[in-house]
């Protein structure tokens, strides 16, 4: 790999394989930032499961790779129940959604990622379920056919959605409690690291974990995949620890600078500075230029260069700010 041909940033938020290595956090305590979330949720699923009863039906929402999956596995640890777990997207129709709600035992947890995608039939059927803990099967077909009513055990509904707005209201309002994620410190990814490398065997300084964090875009399965990265380059090395110099030098290999933008979010920059003297410029001529999809930069890309405040969203385009653009040429990110 050349510093010509850096690493996706796509390829960095892909799950990865956490319970395999024991990284993955299996209680509250275990699990490390969103504190406030966190205490609320411990105390919503130990006061459910002394009264032995489901959890009220939840709504987990926020950028991708912040952990809504891990709080679902330990609010389902807590309460002692089993879960169900699929995709909005998978459920394409309602036979498939009534299937999984008729194995659940009382108690049990059906977690549903991305489920903004779910198909607005099979959604229907989660309405009845959610609140009467009933579901309408159609038997038979044509004249023939008649709708029954089935019962089916008391359950928890763990919902997760990058895109909250997509739900529909009634969806929305079924849920009992609805919580955010934010973006973690780099105080909170580094720790996360630190934790990260000792399961995986291999010492970290904490320079070395503070630099990961810090290009980390301030999301864990961003950081824990970098340091896989990190920790293949130590091999390939061979040495025994990941150091300040091998992670610098990783890093470059990674086309990832010190304050966190890839290849990418360099060439979206350069795009609107150079081409455009800062914007604005449409989205869609961006996506071009840089050869990449224009969603993709818009859910992945944007969100990071607008927090640091180095992009703006205008109804006339793009734009770099101008108190950004000196400071972009003076430290020559560009």
């Amino acid at each position: 790999m050349n510093r010509s041909e850096p690493i996706s940033l796509l390829s960095l938020q892909t799950p990865c394989e956490e319970q395999r290595f024991g990284v993955h956090p299996q209680t509250f305590e275990e699990y490390y930032g969103q504190a406030a979330l966190k205490e609320k949720l411990r105390i919503y699923a130990e006061a459910a499961a002394a009264r032995r009863e489901p959890l009220d039906h939840t709504l987990l929402f926020g950028p991708p790779g912040l952990g809504k999956t891990t709080l679902a596995h330990i609010i389902a640890r807590t309460t002692g129940s089993a879960m169900t777990l699929c995709s909005g997207p998978t459920l394409e129709r309602t036979g498939d959604l009534v299937a999984m709600l008729t194995s659940l035992n009382t108690c049990d947890i059906l977690f549903i990622d991305e489920i903004h995608r779910m198909p607005i039939t099979v959604e229907e059927v989660l309405y009845n379920a959610m609140e009467h803990f009933r579901v309408d099967i159609v038997i038979g077909q044509g004249a023939g056919a008649r709708s029954v009513n089935l019962p089916i055990q008391p359950f928890t509904l763990i919902g997760a959605t990058t895109k909250s707005s997509m739900l529909s209201a009634p969806l929305r309002s079924r849920f009992g409690i609805i919580e955010r994620l934010d973006f973690y410190t780099n105080d909170e990814i580094q720790h996360i690291i630190s934790h990260a490398a000792q399961a995986l065997n291999i010492p970290i300084t904490p320079d070395a974990a503070l630099l990961l964090a810090s290009s980390a875009r301030g999301t864990p399965r961003i950081a824990k995949n970098m340091l896989r990265r990190v920790r293949d380059i130590a091999h390939h090395e061979k040495m025994a620890h990941i150091d300040l110099s091998l992670t610098t030098h990783a890093l470059q290999l990674l086309g990832i600078d010190v304050t966190g933008l890839c290849a990418l979010d360099r060439a979206i920059l350069n795009t609107i500075q150079t081409l455009y003297h800062g914007g604005p410029v449409g989205l869609e001529t961006i996506a071009a230029i840089v050869g990449e999809d224009s969603a993709t930069i818009e859910e992945v890309y944007e969100p990071f260069l607008i927090r640091k405040g180095l992009l703006e969203r205008t109804p006339r385009g793009r734009r770099i700010p101008p108190a950004a653009r000196s400071s972009l040429t003076q430290q020559s990110l560009l």
